[in-house]
C-alpha cells in the first residue's frame, strides 16, 4: 500500500500524530523509526503482520511549515503548504500515498487531491469542510496573547510554562486549548520564544482559515470524519462536499470534540482502519 502520510492542525505539530502513527504501525507488524531529517518523522510497517486489514508500508508524519523543526516563510497558505508535501513526496520517491490531515492539515490535504489526484489514492479529513470555517477574530486574539507572553530568562521551563499559561488565561480560558499553545514555547539560548511563526499566520489567518476554489472534483474515495460535539462539519458543507469530493463519506464519531484522535482514540483508529480497507 502507498504510505499514510498525516498531516496536523494549526498551532500543532507532527508529535499531535504520535500516537496515532504508533498505533497504525503496530497493527501493522511494523516499528516506529526516526526519519532522521527535521520536520519528518516515518513509522514503518511490515505488510501482511499484525491486523489482517492493508495497512500501509510507512506512516509518516511531518511538520507544516512555519511550525514545528520546519523552516519559517512569510507564506502561508494551502497552496504552498500542498506544494511543500508534494516536494517532500518527491524527495523520498513516494508516487501515491494516502493522505489523512487534522483542521488546518484536512485543508492542506483537500488542496493536494483537488490539485494533483495522481498522488493521492484516497482521502481522510479529520473534522474540517472544503469551505470557510471559524472566525477570524477568534484566532487572532489567541495569536495577539502569544504574541504579548513575557517569560524572563533563565527560568525552568515548568516555570516558564506556568507564567505563560498564567499570562494566556485571560483570552484563552479553555485549559486544554492553552496546554496545546504552550507546545509550541521552546527554549533557544536561554531565552523563551515560540516556535510557531506567529506572524505569518497572523499575516495569513483569513486564507487559513478559508478554503482555495476548484473546480475539478478529486475522484478517489474520500472519508470526512468529524466529531459529534464539533461544529466544524455540518449539514450546511453537504453540498460542497459532494461537489469537490463526489465519493465522500461523512462519518461522525460520538462524543469527539474537534481533536477527534485525542478525544475517542480507539474510535478514531478504528474508522481509519475500516476506510483503508480493499475498494
Amino acid at each position: 500500500r502507498p504510505p499514510l502520510v498525516l498531516l496536523h492542525g494549526l498551532f500543532g505539530c507532527r508529535g499531535n500524530f504520535n500516537t496515532v502513527a504508533n498505533a497504525l504501525a503496530r497493527r501493522g507488524g511494523g516499528k516506529v523509526r526516526p526519519c532522521g531529517r527535521a520536520g519528518v518523522s516515518r513509522a514503518g510497517g511490515v505488510p501482511g503482520g499484525g491486523d489482517p486489514r492493508p495497512l500501509p508500508v510507512q506512516v509518516l508524519t511531518l511538520d507544516a511549515r512555519n511550525h514545528g523543526g520546519s523552516p519559517h516563510s512569510p507564506v502561508m497558505t494551502y497552496e504552498a503548504m500542498s506544494l511543500d508535501v508534494q516536494h517532500l513526496l518527491t524527495r523520498l520517491g513516494i508516487s501515491k500515498c494516502i493522505l489523512l490531515g487534522h483542521s488546518m492539515g484536512g485543508k492542506t490535504a483537500m488542496a493536494l487531491a483537488l490539485q494533483r489526484p495522481d498522488l493521492v489514492e484516497r482521502l481522510i479529513s479529520v473534522d474540517i469542510s472544503p469551505v470557510s470555517t471559524a472566525p477570524v477574530s477568534e484566532f487572532s486574539a489567541y495569536i495577539s496573547a502569544m504574541k504579548s507572553v513575557k517569560v524572563p530568562a533563565g527560568l525552568s521551563r515548568s516555570v516558564a510554562r506556568q507564567l505563560a499559561d498564567d499570562q494566556l488565561r485571560p483570552v484563552v480560558q479553555l485549559s486544554q486549548l492553552r496546554q496545546f499553545l504552550l507546545t509550541n514555547l521552546v527554549e533557544v539560548e536561554g531565552h523563551y520564544v515560540w516556535r510557531v511563526n506567529l506572524e505569518a499566520i497572523s499575516h495569513h489567518l483569513a486564507d487559513i482559515m478559508n478554503f482555495p476554489t476548484f473546480h475539478k472534483p478529486y475522484p478517489g474515495p474520500a472519508l470526512f470524519l468529524g466529531g459529534s460535539r464539533s461544529p466544524y462539519i455540518s449539514s450546511k458543507d453537504y453540498p460542497e462536499i459532494r461537489r469537490l469530493f463526489p465519493r465522500a463519506d461523512v462519518q461522525f464519531i460520538e462524543g469527539a470534540g474537534h481533536i477527534v484522535h485525542q478525544d475517542r482514540f480507539e474510535d478514531f483508529i478504528t474508522a481509519v482502519l475500516n476506510f483503508l480497507a480493499p475498494l
